[in-house]
């Protein structure tokens, strides 16, 4: 290891907390689907910072909007009006189909702004009694690592330690659409899903299960949240998850790709029916919407809707997916994903399979000690593709029997 690189993680491990388990390198530079080290090698970066860097690292056109906007304004707080929030509200909620949208900073903000959101829709507008009201959620899901949403977790590693669990949320087994309907109840005023379960090890749900919880969610009138911050802006091929069934929620959660990877930037969106209900002191963040954000969400989106981000992502997927289903190994289990979002589930730990996948120029990470998750920026080309293969091939083939 470099010294320089040896340094840099012994800084980090003396005097940062030990909440993460990162694999042995220390990156200082990144371009499209490649990022760098400190002694200069180069590796495919197929984790995309959790899909936040869909557009690839450091995307010429949003790194102009952000320079641009830094030697402006970057910051005002919505005591007052700016010159950047109205078109980017506009461009989301032209996006998504939505009324309206709330800007948050991070994924997990935008989370607990939703369960507000629905709760207070269940109270003012269903009619559930103060206090009572219940979100149905799902085991295996994966929302954020705030107190409250680490409290319906069913992941030990997320929730133990971290009680007493907020109260108010009902958790069902992920893909059950007859369990969710047996769960609701008269105080039952939303459903917060993903459309793909991303950190659980991109678990794909039954053909149908979307479909069928839409309609239980309006037969029994109950806000539909699609969690597609990791899913959505084309990362599964779609704009949104929820379009492979024809779907559309009733409140869409976005983050992380919303921004390319520059800046901390999620939204709530939804209708009059629900967002009206938010007033002046309901709810708020003095960096939620700032002009530096919208900028850099505006400029993020434009890089998707004009590279076409998302029909790009469905054929590399497809093509990805048909070169993984090739591979054997007696330990491999399945294979799976859908666009650019892709798994490799072992029987044994893949920490080692990962580690030597480094070492041959590919990042990737280790999900629940059995699965790794394959999710490289979607501007990746089908040479670099063929490639990246290349190098999964050859670090199974080399992984023991």
């Amino acid at each position: 290891m470099p010294p320089k690189a040896a340094t840099a993680i012994a800084l980090t491990k003396k005097y940062g907390a030990y909440n993460y388990h990162p694999l042995d390198v220390v990156l200082t530079r990144g371009k499209g689907v490649y990022v760098w080290d400190v002694g200069g090698k180069r590796y495919f970066d197929f984790l995309s910072s959790y899909s936040a860097l869909n557009q690839g690292h450091n995307h010429p056109k949003i790194a102009a909007a952000a320079k641009a906007q830094m030697s402006r304004l970057t910051l005002t707080s919505r005591a007052f009006h700016n010159d950047r929030l109205g078109p980017f509200l506009e461009l989301l909620c032209r996006l998504t189909g939505k009324a309206r949208a709330l800007p948050m900073n991070s994924g997990a903000e935008a989370v607990e702004t939703a369960i507000k959101a629905m709760r207070l829709w269940g109270y003012r507008r269903k009619g559930v009694s103060s206090d009572e009201a219940e979100i149905i959620v799902c085991e295996n899901n994966f929302h954020g690592r705030t107190t409250t949403i680490v409290g319906f977790s069913s992941d030990p590693a997320s929730s133990s330690d971290f009680g007493p669990a907020t109260p108010g949320f009902v958790r069902v087994p992920y893909g059950d659409a007859d369990a969710f309907k047996s769960a609701i109840g008269r105080n039952t005023v939303g459903f917060l899903f993903e459309p793909i379960q991303g950190e659980a090890g991109v678990i794909i749900p039954p053909k149908g299960y979307l479909k069928a919880v839409r309609r239980y969610c309006s037969m029994y009138k109950v806000l539909m949240c699609a969690d597609e911050i990791q899913t959505g802006l084309g990362r599964t091929g779609k704009m949104f998850a929820c379009e492979h069934e024809n779907v559309v929620p009733d409140l869409y959660v976005l983050g992380k790709a919303l921004s390319g990877g520059f800046y901390p930037v999620s939204a709530l969106l939804g209708d009059d029916e629900v967002m009206s209900l938010f007033t002046p002191g309901t709810h708020g963040s003095t960096f939620g919407g700032n002009p530096l954000a919208c900028a850099i969400g505006e400029a993020a989106i434009q890089v998707i809707l004009k590279e076409n981000l998302p029909r790009k992502s469905a054929q590399i997927g497809a093509l990805m997916l048909e070169r993984l289903k090739t591979l054997r190994h007696p330990k491999l289990k399945e294979v799976r994903g859908r666009g650019l979002l892709l798994a490799l589930e072992f029987t044994v730990p893949v920490r080692p399979l990962v580690e030597d996948l480094m070492r041959r120029g590919l990042l990737a990470k280790d999900t629940h000690e059995f699965t790794i998750r394959l999710a490289p920026p979607l501007v990746i080309s089908k040479a670099q593709a063929e490639a990246a293969f290349r190098i999964l091939r050859e670090a199974l083939a080399a992984f023991p029997e």
